[in-house]
């Protein structure tokens, strides 16, 4: 996943009747693929269409991050057109659907607010990363990129959150060449966007039995007793500057476990940022929960494993267990059982605190600088497992 810059300033493209007449910077154009007027049998879907799409996309997600700092709704009345032929809108399903998203959205907002974060403004920038046609039917990969301010912080706490999001977007064509989009599906293998609805992945463990260390869960209520780092034996400023460096960005001297099936880089890279602050490989067989090593070319299944990490960090004494998600401090570790059924399905990094607040940075969706806040208002009943390290 490559980086990209979010400009300081970007006027908002509105759903109602924003016009592209021209190729979004970047977007490769597939072959054969040609400008036309309206057709009777298969469409094609031309330049004007495909920065339509985007420019839908664009105006779509950046309505649902406006719901976090207004929670206002869009207007999904009229379509965009593609500057050729035919227009592109939201088919009345998906309006219907988003308007109830952003309704939750707002709702989302309001809890918030009550946990003490609030929101000044947002950004959202969607690339066109690959558009599959098959008959009438355009199926369109993106990447939407997320900045969103915190209101009023002062002193070292972060100024802002961020996260990179993958969907795809399936538009359906009628005979005169309009198309509207009738489905909307995040591809992350994690689904924690602070702006989705989505029910978060769930990691199902087989291997677990009696023999494995049972972390025990911490409590999430605020303002607990400090627990302050006492240890020197890791650096965790280089934790969190290694997390925050390739937050959004992939390290080629390790595998990327984002891609479908490959069920998710979390781990993975919480791993690769302990590693970056003097965690130091155990090896022995890649199936073994008390070793622990990775590279480019091998990983233990404890260094890329949310269950088989918390078995070797307990069980190695490199980790003790916080009872509380807010004593955790720089370079700790923070996991969350979504379900409640005793696999833990997600894992993150303190890399920064402010406040009382952690803020975690994780993989899947990335993520820089969420505030435990955010994470507990937005799944109140989940289980979390604090680690320090």
């Amino acid at each position: 996943m490559k980086s990209r810059k979010l400009s300081g300033t970007r006027r908002r493209v509105s759903i109602l009747g924003a016009v592209a007449t021209s190729v979004v910077a970047g977007v490769a154009l597939l072959p054969n693929w040609s400008a036309g007027a309206a057709v009777t049998d298969d469409p094609t879907v031309d330049a004007g269409t495909k920065a339509t799409f985007q420019r839908l996309a664009d105006a779509v997600f950046t309505d649902r991050t406006d719901a976090l700092v207004t929670g206002k709704q869009g207007d999904r009345e009229k379509p965009l057109t593609n500057g050729f032929s035919g227009d592109v809108k939201l088919s009345s399903t998906t309006a219907r659907t988003e308007d109830a998203t952003l309704s939750s959205l707002g709702q989302r907002k309001d809890k918030l607010a009550k946990a003490g974060e609030k929101y000044s403004k947002a950004a959202t920038v969607v690339t066109l990363n690959a558009t599959r046609v098959t008959g009438r039917t355009a199926k369109a990969a993106v990447t939407e990129t997320t900045t969103l301010t915190y209101a009023q912080a002062t002193g070292s706490a972060p100024k802002t959150t961020g996260f990179q999001a993958q969907h795809e977007l399936t538009f359906k064509a009628d005979k005169q060449g309009n198309w509207q989009l009738t489905d909307i599906r995040d591809t992350d293998q994690g689904g924690l966007a602070v702006n989705t609805l989505s029910k978060p992945a769930t990691v199902k463990v087989t291997t677990a039995d009696d023999t494995m260390p049972n972390a025990p869960r911490a409590a999430t209520t605020r303002n607990p007793a400090a627990v302050p780092k006492t240890g020197t034996a890791y650096d965790y400023k280089a934790m969190a500057t290694y997390a925050e460096k390739y937050w959004n960005v992939y390290n080629k001297d390790y595998p990327d476990y984002n891609g479908q099936g490959a069920g998710g880089d979390c781990t993975n890279f919480v791993s690769q940022s302990l590693k970056a602050g003097g965690w130091k490989h155990v090896p022995g067989y890649v199936y073994d929960y008390t070793k622990w090593f990775g590279n480019a070319d091998i990983q233990s299944h404890s260094f890329v494993g949310v269950n088989e990490w918390s078995w070797f960090a307990q069980n190695s004494k490199r980790t003790t267990s916080l009872a509380n998600v807010y004593q955790m401090e720089v370079g700790d570790v923070l996991q969350v059982d979504f379900d409640r059924d005793g696999s833990k399905d997600h894992t993150m990094i303190v890399t920064s605190k402010s406040g009382g607040v952690p803020y975690v940075t994780y993989h899947s969706n990335n993520t820089l600088r969420r505030s435990v806040a955010s994470l507990v208002a937005s799944y109140p009943t989940a289980y979390y497992y604090a680690y320090r390290t």
